[in-house]
């Protein structure tokens, strides 16, 4: 399987280098046009506020739906020949469809809210209907809804556990947070792509692997997707790059949250492409207060810049002390016994106030190590990133022991 695998790969790859040129290329050749429509934003890191051209997630999404239109009838060269295929297959080539349209609607939704600025709640909604399309193909292809029981957990549940309708409710909600998850860990030069890159050299890695186990046809899809997106992001990545020419914007974070969504659930190791998302979920856990307006949630949580120093600080939320709930309290008060939170309180002209640091990592980075240069902030977390794909690996090919068969 690997050996007919090998050509359509070499093209994917030879495609994908091209969509590399292509997006280096397109991007400033298209800056002007992204001003002149006022699709531009300021880069409130910087002393110098000049407009940069926002949502060029759309560019390098573009490249990549072009490449892998031109990809399709690749996989599926033998069956023109009737002595290499008995049959045609269907399955694969609804698989591929039925992504490639998933991944066409974010796209398409990340770049209406780039343009339209749509609120939080729309942005949980938009996600789940993209993902219905990726649903409907496994339901078709697949159905299958049992999953193997971790060892502690056999003598209640058995060996085997039919999760029905709720395993559907899992998928979907894993695209939700995949698309999520880039969104909120993001704000400085180069964070949204870089760490993107990382999840996809790391899901790549992990395809290459396994191409030699039980499940090759599923890692060889997923190499599909990941190879094109992967050099598609680098050439986003490079314009990005600490002093950013231009912002990913929602558009890219939908795009690549859906892509990972669509070679998880589709190849079968959503698990497993979780654990790539380490870092991500430490953010989501430590947002949780502010995500759901237990504490109060600034519209922009990026850290904010000393010009004097040059260097990027926490920010801050502030807000009446009395207008908080008493849950907050709590959490408030637990998170600065734990020293994962910088809470401060005092008196001004409107009564007593209560502020803390906005609960991102990005801040808490900067809590633990002090004041940091962005572009040194970016390349920790991208460090980060890298460090908890390596942690995945080790629990994937470990740890896992502890519960599964091997």
């Amino acid at each position: 399987m690997v050996g007919s695998a090998a050509v359509p790969l070499l093209i994917n790859v030879a495609g994908s280098l091209l969509g590399f040129a292509a997006t280096l290329t397109l991007i400033p050749a298209f800056k002007e046009r992204f001003l002149a429509a006022r699709l531009f934003g300021e880069d409130l890191n910087k002393v110098s506020r000049r407009p940069i051209p926002e949502a060029q997630g759309v560019i390098s999404g573009v490249v990549f739906l072009i490449v892998l239109f031109c990809f399709i009838p690749v996989p599926f060269l033998r069956c023109f020949v009737e002595e290499q295929c008995a049959a045609f297959p269907h399955h694969e080539f609804v698989e591929l469809i039925g992504s490639l349209l998933a991944i066409c609607c974010m796209i398409f939704l990340g770049f209406a809210d780039d343009v339209l600025n749509l609120r939080w709640r729309h942005k949980l909604l938009l996600p789940t209907m993209a993902s219905l399309p990726l649903l409907m193909v496994y339901f078709t292809n697949f159905g299958n809804t049992t999953i193997v029981v971790p060892k502690p957990f056999r003598v209640l549940l058995g060996m085997h556990l039919d999760l029905g309708i709720f395993y559907y409710v899992y998928m979907g909600m894993l695209a939700v947070f995949c698309t999520n998850a880039i969104n909120i860990l993001a704000g400085i030069n180069g964070l949204e792509a870089g760490q993107s890159l990382v999840i996809a050299a790391s899901i790549i890695a992990f395809n290459i692997v396994e191409l030699n186990g039980d499940y090759q046809e599923d890692h060889i899809f997923s190499l599909y997707f990941m190879i094109p997106f992967f050099f598609t992001t680098l050439g986003l990545f490079y314009h990005n790059w600490y002093p950013s020419q231009v912002f990913v914007g929602d558009t890219f974070c939908y795009f690549a949250g859906m892509t990972f969504a669509v070679v998880g659930i589709l190849g079968h190791f959503s698990k497993t492409m979780l654990l790539f998302f380490i870092p991500q979920v430490l953010n989501f856990l430590y947002s949780l207060p502010q995500l759901f307006h237990i504490i109060p949630c600034p519209r922009h949580r990026l850290p904010r810049l000393n010009p004097n120093t040059g260097k990027l600080e926490m920010s801050y939320s502030k807000f009446k002390t009395k207008s908080l709930s008493a849950l907050g309290t709590y959490i408030l008060k637990a998170v600065n016994v734990l020293h994962v939170v910088d809470v401060r309180s005092g008196l001004d002209e409107d009564g007593e106030y209560t502020e803390c640091n906005n609960m991102t990592l990005i801040n808490l980075v900067i809590k633990l190590t002090g004041p940091m240069h962005e572009r040194n902030l970016t390349l920790l977390l991208l460090l980060i990133q890298v460090l908890g794909s390596v942690v995945a690996f080790s629990i994937r090919y470990q740890l896992v022991r502890l519960f599964y068969d091997v």
